[in-house]
């Protein structure tokens, strides 16, 4: 009986104890769950940037890849043989039309200019005896003093010397040229690049170039287009009778540095046949360029856009996102609640993309913060600015 009795308060105990700690738990489960709830209500929506999108008048286009030309380029040669004695240029530098460029020795060929000068005078002279011998032959020709015979000689002395006057004169002018090229002078007004050859060099017609010079104010853009396409725009756009350079078109040009170049082009020259190793044809646009920013040579991207432009949706290419849907972005409402949007992106303008569908003017995307935030949740909206050509992200009250 004792054993039994002792059994019995053993149990009671283990039951009490048991029944203590699982009411502990779970006050203490309460309390945390109490806890965690309160924490989660008090935790303030995250903060995120968001950009008001804005439109353009945006029209259809196209990019081709183009090769920047000089408007005029020139290889300076030495046309006469001799010393190159002066440089009067800085390589790399601009020069005048009919500036001194180079100077090579004339001691040669002014000595050439006075010979020949010299012997123009006897010419002249052998000339004026010759004129003055036939007039006086002609004189006592009509009183029979003189035959027919003796009267020809002294008509083929004076044509004869009137000739080599005629020959003189034509050396004379030839020793004056050549004496002219000795000094080399800017056929116009550019760059000059680099000397091949340094003062104190002989240097004539055999030689290389001696510099080059350019003029890259207009700069030329070539490019080709494909004979289907160059085509279909005629019979759109054109009669028989318009210039094919007369189009309704925007140029513009990015460097190749994804920079635009400031300015607008014009259509310069078209090709009036098809390449038939390539089936293109090549056109050529035109872009002032007074400060020389492009040179010749660069590949550059040429956009030809349509006068006829619509207005269209612009975002900043850091909001878009990618799924197996495609693209999108996400849409802050009136409520400040999380959506998210498909768009479709047409040609991209500097920093930003143009919206074909999927969005309007006056909708807040999302630029930052995009990693803390999903599809319904709840945002604090920032509204920020956003630079259209470099897409830096500035705050309203900064800029």
């Amino acid at each position: 009986m004792l054993m039994r009795k002792t059994a019995r308060i053993k149990n009671q105990s283990s039951s009490f104890i048991t029944t203590a700690l699982f009411t502990v738990a779970f006050s203490s489960a309460l309390v945390g769950c109490s806890d965690d709830k309160s924490t989660k209500q008090a935790t303030p929506p995250p903060a995120v940037s968001v950009f008001n999108v804005v439109t353009q008048e945006v029209g259809d286009y196209r990019e081709f890849v183009a090769r920047t030309e000089a408007f005029q380029e020139v290889k300076i040669r030495a046309r006469v043989e001799g010393e190159l004695i002066e440089r009067h240029f800085d390589e790399g530098s601009a020069v005048e039309k009919d500036q001194l460029l180079l100077r090579i020795d004339p001691s040669e060929y002014r000595s050439t200019v006075a010979e020949v000068e010299a012997d123009l005078k006897s010419k002249k002279a052998a000339a004026s005896a010759a004129q003055r011998d036939l007039k006086r032959g002609r004189d006592v020709a009509s009183q029979g003093f003189i035959s027919q015979s003796d009267l020809d000689k002294l008509l083929t002395n004076f044509e004869q010397a009137t000739a080599a006057v005629k020959a003189a004169e034509a050396e004379l002018e030839k020793a004056k040229l050549n004496l002219s090229y000795t000094e080399i002078r800017a056929p116009f007004a550019g760059r000059i690049g680099k000397v091949n050859y340094d003062v104190g060099n002989i240097i004539g017609p055999s030689s290389d170039e001696l510099a080059e010079l350019t003029d890259v104010d207009p700069i030329y853009v070539s490019f080709q287009v494909e004979e289907a396409d160059y085509i279909s725009y005629r019979q759109q756009h054109q009669t028989p009778d318009r210039d094919p350079r007369d189009v309704p078109i925007d140029l513009s040009l990015r460097l190749p540095n994804n920079s635009v170049f400031p300015g607008k082009g014009v259509l310069d020259f078209a090709d009036t046949k098809i390449n038939r190793n390539t089936g293109t044809v090549e056109l050529r646009a035109s872009f002032d360029n007074p400060d020389g920013m492009v040179m010749p040579g660069l590949f550059v991207t040429l956009i030809v856009e349509s006068t006829n432009k619509k207005e269209l949706a612009l975002i900043p290419q850091v909001a878009v996102q990618e799924n197996q849907q495609g693209k999108f972005v996400l849409v802050v409402n009136d409520e400040n609640t999380v959506s998210m949007r498909v768009v479709k992106l047409g040609r991209r303008i500097n920093a930003m993309w143009v919206v074909e569908s999927g969005l309007e003017a006056g909708e807040k995307v999302i630029i930052e913060g995009l990693q803390k935030v999903r599809q319904g949740a709840e945002v604090k909206a920032v509204e920020k600015n956003v630079d259209a050509t470099t897409g830096t992200i500035t705050s309203k009250a900064n800029s």
